[in-house]
């Protein structure tokens, strides 16, 4: 029998009865092998790149740049992309190329311990004195889930994106994806110098609650009880790119720190977010309830906002047979955000009242196939008075 733990990382998806799928199936781009490191990596005809090192809390990662070859030297409006769970940012180079053609600066980076990024160290055995200098073995922690570890690398990523001659400082946009999309929220949250953001298959809420966890309080018990026993030296952090319980029988890659997880809502910092602020969430959202993440954050957020739902797709289906609809929702939304006035656009921009969009929008519909009926999971946000109880 699963534990209330393993129910939880599920997220609740085994509760939800699903219309039938009308798309073709998308894996889990953490579990793509074979993308090439930012080192080995060649972009194609007409894109710029180079990969540069930056500091998140003294940790070495590895930033990658794309831009349009004939905006070479420009100063540009820039959008910073982190990948979801367990994924890294070679996973999203066909997006940040679409965003460079589009007259963006992009800057794909990999959190710590993931990727082409370094990890955070730690003795190996005992210091030998305090405040001399020494030398001592070490492990590299790597390949484990710490979403405010992460959220700390988007704040450096930003302090570090700002100092680059041909970012333009002024018009910082943000684009997240499954964990990441909630990453964004808080980010946007906390950081006045992102402009504009895009949140996709947003999971914004992991705490535990009914009724997609029947026993709420013993699923947080068993979190704390597993990071008791690293706070106290009986038992290391999960390694590298261990395998945790998902939805449907599968599995994710990376496994939470401790409790790390059931604490974090960046859904309870939306009502912060004043940025322009861009949903894009898949219909047959099979890992969480669209009610309770992306509808919810979209309600909340105070800026401008707009949801766009991907009639017949499912949550993976936003990084294969959807992605083109998702990335080009959001490069029209930062054309009209993000560019400064007189930029050229993909399509034309109306400068008009900022737009507050519906958040349980009619699906849109893959091209040339007429509307479904019904948006996401739910029209409404479901009751989470049963949450810690």
């Amino acid at each position: 029998m699963k534990s209330g733990l393993a129910l939880w990382l599920c997220g609740g998806a085994l509760a939800l009865a699903l219309p039938a799928l009308a798309e073709s199936p998308a894996a889990d781009p953490a579990t793509v092998q074979g993308l090439a490191s930012a080192a080995d990596y060649r972009p194609p005809k007409g894109i710029g790149f180079k990969a540069a090192d930056f500091f998140s809390e003294n940790v070495r990662l590895k930033a990658q740049w794309f831009y349009a070859a004939e905006n070479e030297g420009r100063k540009l409006p820039t959008v910073i992309i982190a990948a979801g769970w367990g994924a890294t940012a070679a996973n999203f180079r066909q997006d940040a190329i679409d965003l460079a053609r589009a007259g963006y600066r992009v800057m794909l980076f990999d959190y710590r311990g993931w990727g082409d990024s370094d990890g955070r160290v730690m003795l190996a055995g005992e210091r030998p004195q305090a405040g001399r200098a020494f030398t001592a073995g070490v492990r590299e922690l790597r390949g484990y889930i710490d979403p405010w570890e992460q959220s700390e690398d988007w704040f450096n990523a930003i302090s570090y994106a700002v100092t680059e001659p041909m970012v333009d400082a002024g018009h910082i946009g943000i684009l997240g994806s499954d964990l990441s999309g909630g990453h964004v929220i808080y980010v946007a949250a906390h950081e006045p110098r992102v402009k504009a953001l895009v949140s996709q298959v947003s999971s914004v809420d992991s705490r535990p609650y009914k009724p997609y966890q029947p026993e709420p309080a013993r699923t947080i018990a068993e979190a704390n009880a597993a990071a008791s026993r690293i706070a106290a030296g009986q038992a290391p952090y999960p390694a590298d790119r261990a395998r945790a319980p998902g939805a449907q029988g599968g599995a994710l890659v990376g496994a939470p720190v401790g409790a790390k997880m059931v604490r974090w809502a960046p859904v309870d910092e939306a009502g912060l977010v004043t940025a322009p602020a861009l949903f894009v969430l898949a219909q047959n959202e099979e890992l969480f309830s669209n009610a309770n993440n992306g509808q919810l954050a979209c309600e909340r957020v105070m800026g401008p906002r707009k949801m766009v739902m991907l009639g017949r797709t499912t949550h993976y289906g936003v990084y294969g047979p959807a992605r083109q609809r998702a990335i080009t929702a959001a490069i029209d939304w930062f054309d009209r955000y993000l560019k400064p006035p007189g930029a050229p656009t993909r399509v034309q921009v109306t400068r008009k009242e900022p737009e507050r969009g519906a958040c349980n929008p009619p699906p849109e519909p893959p091209k040339g196939e007429e509307d479904p009926v019904g948006a996401g999971d739910a029209p409404r946000v479901q009751d989470a008075s049963g949450r810690y109880n």
